[in-house]
């Protein structure tokens, strides 16, 4: 792969840096209380949670949520297999979604692949009781997800997950937990680490940005939800997008979310990278507040079988914005497979 790559930090729009510190101001704001009185809720430690950088195996290792039929356990997460033949397509969704944004991309698969649409527990019209805050406190418990959805529907081979956000990380570690059932992965707008780790890695964020992110969906959850939509749908995204995320963001459980969002934005997965044992299509936007460029330039250095492609998008969710281009990116990289 060459020199390892030394990634930059790439402006937000035309705002860079002054937007990143603009985020972190807003989102304080609106996280204070209205009255001098109010107490704000206590945050999650993140000491408390398990380590994200121990090896996969130990963390992948705890038992499944007792379920009594692999029926029950479809059940639990919201599945739905479209089709009956071909090669198996697994989405999955990211943080605050749910299955249904994968709504625009099933209709051009639809004659050539069986495809396989859930949501994690907490998620959609998952079984929200059966989350459980321990076992979802870090992405290995929603990677168990992945791996138990396809243990319930038997697949044991040739599955290529195609996840969005999060999901890319969690992708990769049910990948190194399991590299039979894999063939590949495709990843939009992946990031391992929101974090900035300088000089060696700028994830987009410091931690006290995060922290007022999490404060204001603590404080304020339908203002949280209002603020983060349109960050996460992007110029390319619009109104129509960032409606659909609000709308998803606000039928999410605030306790299940406030799990999920730390989770997510506080996981480091950067370790995993080297170690994911099948290709990777890597679908990078041109400018995305969360997961900037040179993330994904960083994860295409780390990981010797994957491939780098930027997707002309502002935003954080090609696969609502901009469906066509995810949709001839994906059949580009699954064309040898399917003529074989």
């Amino acid at each position: 792969m060459g020199a390892q790559h030394q990634p930059r930090r790439l402006a937000i729009g035309a705002g860079g840096d002054a937007e990143r510190a603009l985020f972190a101001r807003e989102s304080s704001a609106l996280a204070k209380p209205r009255h001098a009185s109010a107490v704000p809720l206590k945050l999650i430690k993140v000491a408390a949670l398990p380590d994200e950088q121990a090896t996969c195996d130990a963390r992948c290792a705890a038992p499944p949520l007792p379920m009594k039929s692999p029926m029950n356990l479809l059940k639990r997460n919201n599945v739905e297999v479209l089709g009956d033949r071909g090669p198996v397509l697994l989405y999955a969704h990211g943080f605050g979604c749910n299955r249904e944004m994968w709504n625009h991309i099933l209709p051009a698969f639809a004659e050539t692949h069986r495809q396989v649409v859930f949501d994690y527990v907490g998620s959609g019209n998952s079984d929200r009781t059966a989350f459980d805050p321990l076992r979802y406190a870090n992405l290995t418990g929603y990677a168990r997800d992945v791996l138990d959805v396809c243990d319930a529907l038997g697949l044991t081979e040739d599955v290529t997950f195609v996840g969005h956000s999060v999901s890319c990380s969690i992708g990769m570690l049910a990948s190194i937990q399991r590299p039979a059932l894999f063939n590949r992965l495709i990843l939009i707008g992946p990031s391992p680490s929101f974090l900035n780790d300088p000089p060696a890695y700028l994830g987009g964020f410091e931690p006290e940005d995060l922290e007022g992110l999490l404060t204001l969906l603590d404080q304020n959850y339908m203002g949280w939800a209002q603020y983060l939509a349109p960050v996460v749908a992007g110029a390319s995204g619009g109104d129509a997008v960032a409606g659909t995320l609000n709308e998803s963001f606000c039928s999410t459980d605030p306790a299940v979310a406030r799990v999920f969002a730390r989770a997510t934005f506080f996981a480091d997965n950067r370790a995993d990278l080297h170690r994911v044992p099948v290709p990777s299509l890597l679908l990078q936007h041109r400018k995305d507040s969360l997961a900037p460029l040179g993330v994904g330039e960083y994860m295409h250095a780390q990981m010797p079988q994957s491939t780098l492609r930027v997707l002309d998008v502002e935003g954080h969710c090609a696969h609502l914005s901009n469906p066509a281009l995810v949709i001839e990116a994906m059949q580009q990289y699954l064309a040898p497979a399917a003529a074989v």
